[in-house]
């Protein structure tokens, strides 16, 4: 028996690797969990939300470069490795992005970034105790300026769109991995118990199942989002209550199907209980469909997310999602700034359509006609 499953699941490995869309798409999956995972590291921007704001120069065009001078903390906090990772890094210093600089008595002088139209603002006074060891105008620009280049360009509040959008991932994942989890957890356990146990039990939860079926998931996601409150806490509840229904569907027709095999009723025989008879024999054998439907969930729950965060309900600011990303800045699609929107919509694209392929994948290969 164990030589013959060995077997069955090579020929189930080796019918997914030979399809070259599941496989790419696998691997798309792997890189977005990486950058999702070391989002922080791989940001320009490391401040914790990639929240550094610099007003003059919002909506830059992507390759943006500019001189930014670093004010000096006064008082670090200690911050772990992995917490600066998880979180981004706390002791980030003040930036000023600037023209030039001048010395002015006991003041440095600030020029902030003069616009393409010609218009020079107020520059800004800071005074030279804020630099202990570098007084000097030429020691400043050697030890606290920086050229700062924005490879994606900047948002309409001056911040980078590359970091926005590397951390703005850790959202969609997280959603997806929580939604799902949810979703997996309620549905096998009433599935599997109105299939396994039947009669009144199994028409309570069926009539339950259509119940929520019957309602539209985004305004049922909405409801409990604005009954819960605003957050991305909320957002991850509301989001896995929806989405358990057709997983206790298809779990509910599994149970009913194995449990009239001749296995089961052997082990109805020796005396099992029914909870050993449902976790080692019958849940085990009715998995590979709800697998295939966790993949196309997954991608539900990140275009139900990112919906949600359009409308100003899901991640609330300033935490990056790539759905406030596209509310922030649909309007630049005409105004010739398009790809202020579009690189969040291609990312939310590209990581949902990876994620059905997957499924369509893995169902392929889980299929003994095939």
């Amino acid at each position: 028996m164990s030589k013959q499953n060995s077997g069955n699941n090579v020929s189930t490995l080796q019918k997914f690797t030979h399809n070259f869309w599941s496989v790419l798409s696998l691997g798309i999956i792997i890189c977005f969990g990486l950058i999702a995972g070391f989002a922080y590291v791989l940001a320009p921007d490391n401040s914790q939300n990639a929240n550094q704001m610099h007003l003059s120069i919002q909506s830059k065009s992507p390759g943006f470069s500019i001189s930014m001078l670093h004010i000096p903390l006064q008082e670090k906090k200690e911050q772990p490795w992995i917490h600066k990772i998880i979180y981004g890094d706390l002791n980030v210093t003040t930036e000023y992005p600037f023209d030039h600089l001048e010395i002015q008595k006991d003041k440095l002088l600030v020029y902030p970034y003069v616009t393409p139209d010609g218009f020079e603002g107020i520059p800004k006074k800071i005074s030279l105790t804020t630099f202990p060891e570098n007084r000097t105008l030429n020691k400043i620009i050697s030890k606290h300026t920086t050229k700062s280049t924005f490879i994606l360009g900047t948002d309409k509040y001056g911040r980078d769109l590359l970091s926005r959008l590397l951390i703005g991932s850790r959202i969609s994942f997280s959603i997806g991995f929580v939604a799902v989890f949810i979703s997996l957890f309620i549905g096998i356990l009433l599935g599997a118990i109105g299939g396994y146990f039947g009669g009144l039990l199994d028409h309570i939860i069926m009539w339950l199942i259509n119940i929520v079926w019957s309602i539209p998931t985004l305004l049922l996601v909405i409801a409990i989002t604005l009954a819960l409150g605003k957050g991305l806490f909320q957002v991850y509840i509301a989001i896995g209550l929806t989405m358990w229904v057709e997983v206790a569907r298809i779990v509910r027709g599994q149970v009913i199907s194995i449990k009239e095999q001749q296995y089961i009723t052997a082990a109805k025989t020796l005396g099992y209980s029914h909870f050993r008879t449902l976790w080692y024999h019958i849940l085990p054998n009715s998995l590979a469909p709800v697998i295939v439907i966790s993949a196309a969930n997954f991608a539900g729950a990140i275009l139900i997310e990112s919906g949600l965060s359009f409308l100003g309900i899901g991640a609330q600011p300033p935490i990056p999602s790539w759905g406030s990303m596209i509310k922030d800045h649909y309007s630049y699609i005409i105004l010739g700034k398009a790809y202020l929107a579009l690189a969040p919509g291609i990312a939310i694209m590209l990581l949902v359509m990876s994620f059905m392929l997957l499924g369509n994948g893995i169902r392929d290969a889980l299929d003994v006609k095939n």
